[in-house]
């Protein structure tokens, strides 16, 4: 798809990731990341916060204990992990630019759900604390019978519960663990932030560099308005038949 079809289209529902999309919480995982090394007495590898970028944080705790030689700490660490970086996430929550104008805006058009690795009640209550929560239709995490990015399960689910098929779903994704997800679920995909390289910005329909972009503002404020309101959040048994995790 080119930049203008990409730009000329509305979707029929938006999904956003929260973690370097909506909320700026990309500082505390970092963070949190370093404290759980030090704790552990452990030394951070070189480029582990690139490669652990976007991953569940069990998975995270797992690389952090395989990377380190130490493979039977991966639980220990996952949980050190979570409980720091949920004490920094209620310390300093911080939106991203653009994300408020953004979601405002999208949901003039379009039903809501934010697909994420994040655990749901700091997902919800990140969104809550600044206010965004209440615009959208469900938040989407991995459990017991969806898988974590970078399989699709979280944005076949998202769109699933808006109604709509997933390739008439927009995905707003930061990392490539979340594009590759997004991707592999048939959605078309807006990538935000610094620019990732060559590998990454293939797999999107369009790079921008904030959701402050005037593009991408520009191009949410002039969508025709929904036909019908948003409907409040549900749960996943309350979710439309239009299309189903596969």
């Amino acid at each position: 798809m080119t930049l203008h079809r990409i730009l000329s289209w509305t979707p029929t529902a938006v999904v956003f990731d929260c973690d370097g999309t909506l909320m700026d919480t990309e500082r505390h995982w970092m963070e949190a990341r370093q404290y759980t090394f030090d704790t552990a007495g452990l030394d951070a590898p070189a480029g582990f916060a690139e490669r652990a970028k976007g991953l569940h944080y069990t998975e995270c705790g797992q690389l952090m204990a395989d990377e380190t030689g130490h493979p039977e700490l991966g639980p220990d660490l996952a949980d050190t992990l979570l409980k720091r970086f949920r004490t920094l996430v209620q310390e300093r929550p911080v939106t991203m630019p653009g994300a408020r104008e953004m979601v405002e805006a999208a949901a003039a058009f379009a039903p809501l759900a934010v697909a994420s690795n994040c655990p749901r009640e700091v997902v919800e209550s990140c969104l809550d604390s600044a206010g965004l929560l209440r615009f959208f239709r469900t938040v989407v995490v991995p459990d017991d019978s969806l898988r974590p990015k970078p399989y699709p399960d979280v944005y076949l689910t998202a769109a699933k519960y808006c109604e709509a098929f997933p390739g008439e779903t927009m995905a707003i994704e930061d990392t490539h663990c979340g594009i590759l997800a997004a991707v592999r679920a048939g959605l078309r995909v807006v990538g935000v932030g610094p620019w990732p390289g060559e590998e990454t910005a293939s797999l999107v329909d369009l790079w921008a560099e904030t959701l402050a972009d005037p593009e991408i503002t520009g191009w949410a404020s002039k969508r025709p308005a929904a036909r019908t309101p948003a409907r409040a959040m549900r749960t996943p048994s309350q979710a439309g038949p239009r299309s189903a995790v596969r």
